[in-house]
């Protein structure tokens, strides 16, 4: 059972249920960035964790085409961690705010027995891209390489050092494709961030289009379960395919076709069947 959908029946309105809610021409958005679901300590410095808690909201804006611009954090700290430590976490929210051009304007503090970091986004919008525009026919496709963050996971869940993993990893820092993303906006009908893996948000994309795929790939279980990877998965018309690879060569943007939307069906839906939260144990 996808338990976030089924909250959002609770919450009746039009606006719930994608990346962000647009009002006008200003998009908000919320991620919870919690210690032992997403992160260990052990794993990410508190610089890390600070910078990545603002990266993951910032991503969800990329993804529905809107620009950051403010954002309230909601801080939960356990009672023993040092003001330097604080110092840390708090600069890598901060810098990584100023190189998005994103004012923090207020928030929440309270003591936890773990570190709990809540963000609430505010945006600029004028054209919103949202899930259910993929059309039967329209090609979806997803940025980046996936799969790699799961390899990394599993290497530290298996006892691993962190120095055994790339210091480039994207599990330690994702890396967002704003500039493909804002390019290619105009010719993408759907689109959203892979937060928990391909399995899983693809078919949140299909079904809130209300379309199946086929496959034009044939992915392996590791890229589905792969989760944290904040890549960007797409649709777009086939007429579109030449911009779509320009602008991804331009930028230097990895691009992967990966299937075609076609009508609905028991056997194309793509529906998940994995873990839903490969940071937990």
């Amino acid at each position: 059972m996808d338990k976030e959908a089924y909250i959002y029946t609770k919450f009746k309105s039009k606006l719930n249920g994608d990346d962000c809610a647009i009002v006008g021409d200003l998009a908000y958005c919320k991620d919870l960035f919690v210690e032992g679901v997403h992160f260990r300590r052990e794993w990410l410095s508190m610089h890390e964790i600070g910078a990545k808690a603002m990266l993951v909201n910032i991503s969800d804006m990329i993804a529905k085409n809107a620009k950051p611009k403010y954002a309230l954090i909601g801080l939960s700290l356990p009672g023993d961690i040092t003001t330097a430590q604080i110092d840390e976490l708090c600069a890598g929210l901060n810098e990584t705010a100023q190189k998005w051009g994103i004012e923090i304007i207020g928030g929440d503090t309270i003591s936890d027995d773990k570190i709990s970091i809540s963000i609430t986004m505010i945006g600029k919008c004028k054209k919103p891209i949202f899930r259910n525009g993929a059309k039967c026919g329209h090609l979806i496709a997803h940025t980046g390489k996936l799969g790699y963050v799961g390899i990394d996971l599993q290497i530290l869940l298996g006892g691993g050092k962190r120095s055994e993993i790339s210091p480039h990893s994207r599990m330690l820092r994702p890396e967002l494709r704003a500039k493909f993303f804002y390019k290619a906006a105009k010719y993408i009908s759907a689109s959203m961030d892979i937060s928990d893996g391909l399995g899983q948000d693809l078919e949140r994309l299909l079904r809130a289009s209300g379309v199946g795929m086929s496959w034009l790939v044939s992915p392996k279980e590791y890229v589905l379960n792969s989760g944290e990877e904040y890549e960007i998965l797409f649709a777009f018309e086939p007429k579109f395919l030449s911009k779509i690879y320009e602008i991804a060569s331009k930028t230097k943007t990895p691009i992967s076709v990966i299937g075609k939307a076609e009508e609905r069906n028991l056997d194309n839906t793509c529906e998940f069947r994995g873990a839903r939260h490969h940071f937990s144990e």
